[in-house]
């Protein structure tokens, strides 16, 4: 668990600093203002840069649930593959979202892979606690 656990930290770092360099650039080539940053309002903002600090908010949302899902199985010092096999399902998931989201941006196939994601980290809990319920 811990590995893919370790994946989705690294594809949050990538995400923040692809995020930042994007940031600084668009103040760089004037078409956002420092100052814009503060407060995240009051200027017409490039559409790269919401989507990357939009894809930074999804890293912080239901990912929550799959690391406090993670930190239960390694816990409970559990050896069950399922709940590690569906952990890779929503890495590999967010991955390909991330890609889609900072790309091409369809709307439905982002929504096709978070779905995914949402499914197997649901998958996760299912399986954890049906697994400690047995012990």
């Amino acid at each position: 668990m811990l590995y893919p656990m370790f994946f989705m930290v690294m594809l949050t770092f990538v995400t923040l600093l692809f995020t930042l360099r994007i940031r600084l650039a668009s103040v760089r080539r004037g078409d956002v203002s420092l100052s814009y940053y503060s407060m995240f309002q009051g200027e017409e903002i490039p559409d790269l840069v919401i989507k990357t600090s939009r894809n930074v908010a999804n890293l912080f949302e239901v990912p929550v649930l799959f690391y406090a899902a993670g930190v239960l199985y390694v816990a409970l010092e559990m050896s069950d593959t399922v709940p590690v096999t569906l952990a890779w399902i929503f890495v590999t998931a967010r991955v390909i979202h991330t890609g889609i989201h900072l790309s091409y941006n369809n709307v439905m196939h982002r929504l096709i892979v978070f779905g995914l994601g949402n499914l197997s980290v649901l998958g996760m809990w299912i399986s954890i606690v049906s697994s400690a319920g047995a012990a």
